[in-house]
């Protein structure tokens, strides 16, 4: 993946979340993936989540009532010497940054988000 790929990826990554196409999102993912976030800790009593299914059904059940959100990438960076892009995006009034490590076929291996307002 390249600088423009990630730019596309980042595209279709937000309009996946706005419309809480959580299949959508999931399908970036390799199927070994591993997930890490503050808020799996409350639904999972972990805060990381192994394998695209589990991911699927975490944010199942942590999103799934919702039918949108307006979330606004605010910026991201591509780092192809290590295939990590870094999206920091907003919901409401919380910010967050999220970082996704990619394999050679394009599809996220890890995924890692931090949360603040």
């Amino acid at each position: 993946m390249d600088r423009d790929a990630a730019g596309h990826f980042v595209e279709r990554w937000l309009q996946n979340w706005c419309n809480v196409d959580i299949d959508a999102v999931v399908s970036h993912f390799a199927d070994d993936a591993e997930m890490r976030s503050p808020l799996a800790v409350e639904l999972t009593d972990s805060p990381v989540v192994k394998g695209a299914e589990n991911i699927r059904r975490y944010w199942k059940r942590a999103y799934g009532h919702i039918e949108s959100a307006d979330l606004k990438v605010l910026a991201w960076s591509w780092d192809g010497t290590i295939a990590r892009l870094t999206v920091w995006w907003q919901l409401g009034e919380t910010r967050a940054s999220e970082f996704m490590d990619f394999d050679a076929s394009g599809r996220v291996t890890r995924s890692e988000a931090f949360y603040g307002k």
